[in-house]
């Protein structure tokens, strides 16, 4: 029988409540309070806290803050990789990013979701006494390749990966897969153009 970690890296539905997650929630919020306390010059200390908090981090790697995330323990970043100010990383499941990644500011990438039918978002006859959520939850991976830059405010949907060397426009909600060396843009996020990937 799975455990509920193994349903939820999975993508099946699995319960979010479990204490595994909730411990992860606390180590997180914890990390994070102190992390985005800090100075912008405190950057040792700075490094400690994501090394701690990531599965993984690369070399020359700068997360501004305000930063949030829910467990910190899904996220590997490459090297050289600039994070900007206001981004939420949701990683319930993987989000995997490569080397040499801008991400502009308010960007945010969603691993966890809930079926879109209401008969099966729901918990049959749940109750507040169960200890039970109310409504179902699943969580796809999020793949960010080399080179890429996402532009501020984009959105990333469960389960997306964008290939290397491509570009998302600001504002996009990008909800299906990115090849390599694109740009794209819109909501939903679609490819206009093909750019040189040298």
């Amino acid at each position: 029988m799975k455990t509920e970690l193994e349903k939820c890296l999975d993508g099946e539905w699995y319960d979010c409540h479990a204490a595994i997650f909730l411990e992860y929630k606390k180590k997180s919020r914890e990390l994070l309070q102190e992390y985005n306390s800090l100075g912008y010059e405190q950057n040792p200390r700075k490094r400690e806290i994501l090394e701690n908090l990531f599965e993984g981090i690369g070399e020359n790697v700068s997360v501004a803050s305000p930063f949030l995330c829910d467990y910190g323990c899904n996220i590997t970043l490459g090297n050289n990789v600039l994070v900007n100010m206001n981004c939420t990383f949701v990683d319930c499941n993987k989000i995997t990013i490569g080397n040499n990644v801008l991400i502009a500011s308010n960007v945010q990438l969603y691993t966890a979701a809930h079926p879109v039918e209401l008969a099966d978002r729901l918990v049959p006859n749940w109750n507040c006494e169960s200890g039970e959520y109310f409504c179902r939850t699943f969580a796809l991976p999020i793949s960010i390749g080399d080179g890429c830059w996402l532009g501020g405010g984009v959105i990333v949907l469960p389960g997306v990966k964008i290939g290397s060397g491509s570009v998302i426009g600001a504002g996009s909600v990008v909800t299906k897969d990115i090849p390599t060396n694109c740009v794209a843009v819109g909501n939903p996020c679609r490819v206009i153009r093909k750019i040189n990937g040298d």
